[in-house]
C-alpha cells in the first residue's frame, strides 16, 4: 500500500477529530463580522476557495481567498489565515512575515497559520498556530491534512455533523463507478463552495496520475468546455448540478458521475480515483513527477 493510499483511508477518524478541536480555538480562528482572507499554495490555496466560500455564505463575514503569492497587500483584513501543511512553503512564509512587520503596529493583520508540524519556521512567522499532527502526511500529495484543515473550519463555522463522516465512509468503501478508471479525461465541476473541491479534485489526478483534468464552476462548464468532452470523458458533479446539465454531459457521450454524497467526502472518492488510475497506468502515486512535499525557494 503507497502513502497516499493508507493516508487517505483515515480520514473519518482525523475529520472526527478536527470537528471536536473546533471549540478550543475560540479567538484564534476568525469570529462573525471580521474581514478575513485564506490563503495557500496548491492543494491547501483550493482549499482556501472552498472556506472562504463557506464564511461568506454563512454570512460570518467577507472573505477571500489567495495563492499567497498573489495576497493584495494593499487590502485591509482584520484577519489572515495561512493554510501550510509544511509550515515551510516559501510564499506563505513571506506573506506571514510581511504582515507580521508591517508598521505602524496598529495597523498589522492578525495571522493564524493552521499546519502539520509546528517545528517549522511557521512558528515564528504566524501571530497563532493551530496544529494538526495527526493529519499530518509521509506523501508529497495531500488527502487528509487538507480535508481535516477544512473540517476544522467548517466546524467553526457550525457546517459540520457526524452525518459528512458517514459519508466518508461510504466514498471509502463503495466501489468506484464502472469505466471511470479507464477514461483519458477527467473534468469536475462544483457551484459555490464545491468549486474549491472540484479545483482540488482535479490538481490529485495531475499529481498522482498524470491525467488530462480540468476543474470549472458548474454553469461555466456549457460556455465552451463542453465542447471537448467525448465518450472518454468523466464528467464529476460536487454537489447539486444545475438543471439540465447531466443530460447535455450525457448527450456528448460522456460519463456523468453525480455528487450523491456530501461534497467533502466526494473529494475522497476522487483522491481514491487518482490512486486507481495511477495503479492501472504503472505509475506510484507517492512520487509524482518534478514535485516535492513542499516548495521552498531559494535566493
Amino acid at each position: 500500500m503507497t502513502h497516499v493510499e493508507d493516508e487517505l483511508r483515515n480520514q473519518p477518524e482525523c475529520w472526527t477529530r478536527a470537528a471536536a478541536e473546533a471549540t478550543d480555538h475560540v479567538g484564534v480562528l476568525p469570529v462573525a463580522g471580521e474581514r478575513v482572507a485564506v490563503v495557500g499554495c496548491g492543494t491547501s490555496y483550493f482549499m482556501a476557495q472552498a472556506v472562504a466560500a463557506l464564511r461568506e455564505g454563512a454570512g460570518q463575514g467577507e472573505t477571500d481567498a489567495f495563492a499567497a503569492s498573489e495576497f493584495p497587500y494593499g487590502r485591509r483584513y482584520d484577519r489572515v489565515v495561512a493554510l501550510t501543511r509544511s509550515g515551510t512553503t516559501t510564499e506563505v512564509l513571506e506573506l506571514l512575515r510581511r504582515l507580521r512587520g508591517a508598521e505602524p503596529v496598529a495597523a498589522r493583520t492578525r495571522t493564524v497559520a493552521i499546519t502539520a508540524d509546528p517545528r517549522t519556521p511557521v512558528r515564528e512567522a504566524a501571530d497563532d498556530v493551530v496544529v494538526l499532527g495527526y493529519a499530518d502526511e509521509q506523501s508529497v500529495v495531500q488527502t487528509r491534512f487538507a480535508t481535516t484543515a477544512l473540517t476544522l473550519l467548517r466546524a467553526h463555522l457550525g457546517l459540520h455533523d457526524e452525518a459528512v463522516v458517514d459519508d466518508c465512509r461510504t466514498a471509502l468503501t463503495t466501489p468506484l463507478p464502472e469505466g471511470l478508471v479507464e477514461c483519458t479525461q477527467f473534468t469536475f465541476l462544483g457551484r459555490g463552495w464545491t468549486v474549491g473541491l472540484a479545483n482540488e479534485a482535479g490538481l490529485k489526478m495531475r499529481e498522482a496520475s498524470l491525467s488530462w483534468t480540468e476543474a470549472y464552476p458548474a454553469m461555466e462548464y456549457r460556455h465552451g468546455p463542453i465542447s471537448v468532452s467525448t465518450r472518454s470523458t468523466a464528467t464529476w458533479m460536487f454537489g447539486e448540478a444545475p438543471d439540465g446539465l447531466a443530460e447535455q454531459v450525457r448527450a456528448t457521450g460522456a460519463l456523468w458521475v453525480p455528487g450523491a454524497l456530501d461534497p467533502l467526502a466526494e473529494l475522497v472518492r476522487a483522491q481514491r480515483l487518482a490512486v486507481a488510475v495511477a495503479a492501472a497506468r504503472g505509475l506510484d502515486p507517492d512520487r509524482p513527477r518534478h514535485l516535492t512535499r513542499s516548495v521552498i525557494l531559494t535566493p
